[in-house]
């Protein structure tokens, strides 16, 4: 089963290394936030409402400048070279908050080394002024000689900065965990450019290029073919191996001689040789995959403000640029995690390449939104199935989680009214908490075309009556809102509150058959069963991505909902 965690990663991390000792994944790839001081994320669409804000930051990575000192002290404690580093960057005139964000970093990377496979791989996502650091930091822990690359995304095409050159790039360090790791070629397809230069001869098998036959260095055991001999030119045979195995099989091609091989390719009319006496290899266009793909990647644009996976994420990373790491260092059935999940790219990636996955992240929204974007975009009966082949952790389950989070008095960013309002209905909370002006949060939707509608939230967990019912009702009418909905638990309800809410009459529209409760109550038990909001079409409150991973439904006239 997939798994998605609401939690800071490094708890799980620890939690997963303690369950699985000895490695368990695959391939992890993180894209952390950049030490940039910046707040991520607009997740919602807006809708005009006074006094209501109606963007929500739901990221920050803003790292803390004290906690970091005890991370320092908990990796002194796991005895590594790296408390030696960033002790020794603590004293210099490297500013605390690069020391912050490393010694962050570095506690996270070490657990990701313990959890991954043998075979594993890891991608970190960074970008230039922190790349430096983070590759010192990626050698302590997985060692020098497993670094493989630093690759290059040209995330944009330009930069204007009027004191420097753009900086229009990010890096994607990569190491494994050994020398035996999974890594699959990756090919891109050849531009016109280069098709025009290269591919210049045709004959009856199609379009071809000629490419040598020998290599650098002389090979002593090497001898003449037809008049040619590479060592008169330093160098050796160098044999296409497949295709000489595609001509003759596994078994023949093993015992064939050089000499025999070449004259195998000769008989097949795949040698021609030039009036010099060269004998090149004629590779033909629709034999090739493609130029194997270098480190340096430019063929993968950033994501459009038109692109429909677009969600509203600044930092959002294209899919193709996910779908590449995972093709090439992990197999189908494979597990792909990803710590810094974000809005889930690296998630709907593995997904449709059939691998298992891992997501964590420590905002409930980009929970919500993973969930989203990985059944939106299917019918309801596929949607249904996916949903249930996910194991979300971190948020109440039952009836007792959720009496037990109502009561908790202080948990910074995350509480029984936001988990109620923007996990459980789907909705956008109001950024005011205090002096909120009677409700707690809201739904958008649409009247018509181009006019919306709103539907208010008021979530209680206390002592409550039929006076906050009342209450209620008033705001409703006076924010001219078309619908609101009252939470409260089971035991808190009175027939007298139903009743109440029942007089406030219905929400008409000719846009809409039939008729709603203009307000209604439900309660955590109905939510936690499953049980909605009976109200009209609405416009979703989180952007979501309408990329289809690949499915054709069993039955083609269901609808996408």
């Amino acid at each position: 089963m997939n798994s998605l965690y609401f939690s800071d990663c490094l708890k799980v991390l620890k939690d997963l290394h303690n369950a699985h000792p000895e490695g368990f994944i695959d391939l992890v790839y993180v894209d952390p936030p950049f030490n940039s001081k910046r707040d991520y994320n607009i997740l919602f669409e807006s809708i005009d409402m006074k006094d209501t804000k109606a963007q929500k930051e739901a990221f920050s990575d803003t790292w803390s400048n004290v906690s970091y000192i005890d991370t320092i002290h908990e990796i002194q404690s796991l005895g590594l070279d790296l408390y030696s580093f960033l002790s020794n960057l603590d004293r210099i005139h490297v500013s605390k908050s690069t020391v912050s964000y490393l010694a962050t970093m570095a506690i996270r990377i070490y657990y990701i080394h313990k959890v991954l496979k043998e075979t594993g791989s890891f991608y970190l996502h960074c970008d230039s002024a922190m790349s430096h650091y983070l590759k010192i930091v990626c050698d302590l822990i997985f060692g020098e000689k497993n670094f493989k690359n630093e690759i290059v995304w040209k995330r944009t095409s330009a930069h204007n900065d009027p004191n420097r050159f753009g900086r229009n790039a990010d890096r994607i360090i990569f190491y494994t965990k050994s020398e035996n790791y999974t890594f699959n070629p990756v090919y891109i397809e050849y531009n016109e450019s280069y098709l025009k230069n290269f591919y210049r001869h045709k004959d009856e098998k199609g379009i071809y290029t000629l490419s040598d036959l020998t290599g650098a260095g002389i090979n002593k055991q090497d001898v003449r073919w037809r008049e040619f001999h590479p060592a008169h030119k330093k160098r050796h045979w160098s044999v296409p191996r497949e295709t000489v195995i595609g001509i003759a099989g596994e078994k023949k091609a093993r015992q064939l001689t050089t000499i025999e091989k070449l004259d195998l390719l000769y008989e097949n009319n795949l040698i021609e040789i030039s009036g010099n006496g060269v004998p090149r290899f004629k590779r033909y266009l629709d034999t090739m995959k493609g130029a194997p793909a270098q480190e340096i990647w430019i063929d993968i644009p950033p994501i459009s403000s038109q692109a429909k996976e677009r969600l509203g994420y600044p930092t959002q990373k294209p899919e193709a640029l996910l779908e590449r790491v995972i093709q090439a260092s992990s197999n189908k059935g494979d597990l792909v995690a990803d710590f810094f999940c974000g809005c889930g790219t690296t998630i709907a990636a593995a997904q449709r390449l059939k691998r298992n996955w891992i997501g964590v992240d420590i905002s409930h929204l980009a929970v919500r939104l993973i969930l989203d974007r990985l059944t939106k975009p299917y019918p309801a009966r596929r949607a249904k199935i996916i949903r249930e082949n996910i194991q979300v952790t971190g948020f109440p389950s039952d009836i007792d989680g959720a009496k037990m989070l109502a009561r908790e008095a202080d948990n910074g960013r995350f509480g029984f009214q936001d988990w109620i309002i923007e996990v459980m209905l789907g909705g956008i909370s109001n950024p005011k908490k205090t002096g909120d002006g009677g409700f707690d949060g809201y739904l958008p939707f649409y009247l018509t075309r181009d006019k919306k509608g709103v539907i208010l939230i008021e979530v209680k967990s206390g002592t409550i009556g039929i006076k906050n019912v009342r209450e209620f009702i008033q705001v409703t009418d006076k924010r001219e809102a078309e619908m609101g909905i009252f939470v409260c638990f089971e035991e808190q309800v009175s027939s007298e509150m139903r009743r109440e809410a029942k007089q406030a009459g219905y929400f008409e529209s000719e846009s809409y058959p039939g008729r709603y409760d203009k307000i209604q109550i439900l309660t955590v038990e109905d939510l936690l069963e499953g049980k909605g909001i009976a109200l009209p079409y609405r416009k979703e409150a989180f952007k979501s991505a309408t990329k289809n991973l690949d499915y054709i439904p069993d039955d083609p006239t269901l609808e996408f909902e």
